[in-house]
């Protein structure tokens, strides 16, 4: 079993940077990849980016170079450090937990924190 919890939204003005981390229970952790995903207002959950256990990376084409995930397994914690934000980038982000392995699909995580907003103003 896994529980995470995220932190690190907020309200901030477009082209500022905020660092979102989500904190997992568990002894298993490190086999685990985390992904973030995100939704906004009347949209569907979108993945953002993920991290395998072995640190490989994966982003999708709307935040790629713009967003940075990474993990640190000593402290049981993923980062999604959010650069030169955009008001489309307004959304509750969420992380989740799973081993499977095609981390672009929200079906192949079994573990789901409760989000945190992030809201980017114009």
């Amino acid at each position: 079993q896994v529980q995470l919890v995220e932190s690190g939204g907020g309200l901030v003005q477009a082209g500022g940077s905020l660092r979102l981390s989500c904190v997992a229970s568990g002894r298993t952790f490190s086999k685990y990849g985390v992904g973030w995903f995100r939704q906004a207002p009347g949209k569907e959950r979108e993945f953002a980016a993920a991290i395998s256990w072995n640190h490989a990376t994966y982003y999708a084409e709307s935040v790629k170079g713009r967003f940075t995930i990474s993990r640190d397994n000593t402290k049981n914690t993923v980062y999604l450090q959010v650069n030169s934000l955009k008001p489309e980038d307004t959304a509750v982000y969420y992380c989740a937990a799973g081993l499977g392995g095609n981390f672009y699909r929200s079906d192949e995580y079994q573990y789901w924190g409760q989000g945190t907003q992030v809201t980017v103003s114009s």
